[in-house]
């Protein structure tokens, strides 16, 4: 058990000898899922999680933990959880880079040191003793799920499964040692931004060999192994990119089978051949932030009601790609720009008025030109930290 000596909390209010223990039974899984509230009782942006979309994400139905080996921990005062961390390896990652890389998520806490501190220490000595000689994030839990620390745009509510975080974790992290390694972006687009005139121009040129179509409900799981298949290609040479595994995909399809009307996935064939890809989520927070986490009694009417008679009026694009073979190329930017049109009626049809974007990383000098000229804006940042153990 580790413990940091009583000190100051920014308000001056005495801070009790700190205990961080490891998360082992029932009732402390439930107390590291409600210690965002906590953190975030005095932030208007953040959107509370439905607490049993939370209690699956950390259970073993999660096809994450196939590949990853995980420990989590909060921290008390007296009885009080006022802060948590969780440590990860991912054998998949570990298989791809050989770099003895582990990696840190889920972290909140108030704003001492004396809480940061201790429970950095029990992740960062959990992975050194798995032979781990670097860590970074942070990942909740995956790269493919959120990650990355909000640095930027804090005046913005989060979309859909997108971090949000108060200002001082960036220097408490930093003050840990931990340095950037990779930022990435968030951009805001208005879903009724004009065609540019080099859009229509490359759509053109290359309109004969390209067809664009929605996902198919009647083959549902033909249709997710081809999303599958392009992200995983299209996304094989970005820094660290980790595959989707088929039951990780599957996982994600049933958001997209209940959430996801048909014509928000569009897919972009070359000549008959699936070849780009983009999935539009309707943004979920705007029906849930009201509701406090909790379905129950009442809220899961609410949110029908508010799914269907009023639909959410922003979006996020978590998934696109094209196939590498066609990156940096005028097919390639066609597709990109296709893919986006076909959603766009469709999402404007229902309502949508702005979309996120996210996450771009800040490299990513092609996709970021593509949004530049539809007039897209980076609005949030998010940065992920390393340092050796």
């Amino acid at each position: 058990m580790l413990t940091a000596e009583a000190t100051a909390t920014k308000d001056n209010t005495p801070l009790e000898q700190i205990r961080v223990i490891p998360v082992t039974n029932r009732h402390l899984r439930r107390a590291f899922i409600r210690l965002p509230y906590l953190t975030y009782s005095n932030d208007p942006m953040w959107v509370p999680p439905l607490l049993l979309e939370r209690q699956n994400h950390l259970s073993q139905r999660n096809p994450y933990f196939a590949h990853a080996r995980t420990k989590f921990w909060l921290a008390y005062q007296n009885q009080t959880a006022v802060g948590r961390i969780s440590a990860q390896i991912d054998k998949l990652h570990l298989e791809r880079y050989q770099d003895l890389t582990g990696f840190f998520g889920m972290i909140e806490a108030k704003d001492n040191a004396k809480i940061f501190e201790p429970l950095f220490t029990a992740a960062e000595t959990w992975l050194r003793n798995q032979g781990m000689r670097h860590i970074r994030g942070p990942f909740n839990l995956s790269i493919n799920e959120e990650c990355g620390l909000l640095i930027n745009g804090f005046e913005y509510p989060p979309m859909v499964m997108m971090g949000h975080a108060p200002q001082y974790y960036a220097s408490q992290v930093e003050s840990l040692g931990y340095r950037k390694i990779k930022d990435t972006f968030a951009y805001h687009i208005d879903a009724t931004f004009p065609s540019p005139q080099i859009m229509k121009l490359i759509t053109a040129r290359t309109a004969e060999r390209i067809t664009v179509r929605p996902l198919q409900r009647a083959n549902f799981k033909r249709d997710i192994s081809i999303l599958q298949d392009i992200f995983n290609d299209a996304w094989s040479d970005n820094w660290g990119y980790i595959p989707f595994t088929k039951a990780e995909f599957s996982h994600l399809a049933q958001n997209l089978k209940y959430l996801v009307a048909d014509n928000l996935v569009q897919i972009a064939e070359v000549d008959g051949v699936p070849s780009a890809m983009i999935v539009v989520f309707p943004n979920v927070n705007e029906a849930i932030h009201d509701l406090n986490g909790r379905l129950f009694p009442f809220g899961w009417i609410k949110l029908l009601w508010r799914l269907k008679a009023t639909y959410p009026k922003t979006a996020r694009i978590p998934l696109m790609g094209v196939r590498k073979r066609y990156q940096r190329s005028l097919l390639g930017t066609a597709l990109a720009f296709m893919v986006i049109d076909a959603v766009r009626e469709p999402g404007l049809k229902r309502g949508i008025q702005e979309v996120e974007l996210s996450w771009i990383l800040e490299d990513n000098h092609g996709m970021r030109s593509i949004l530049d000229s539809l007039g897209g804006t980076p609005y949030k940042q998010y940065r992920i930290y390393q340092k050796e153990l």
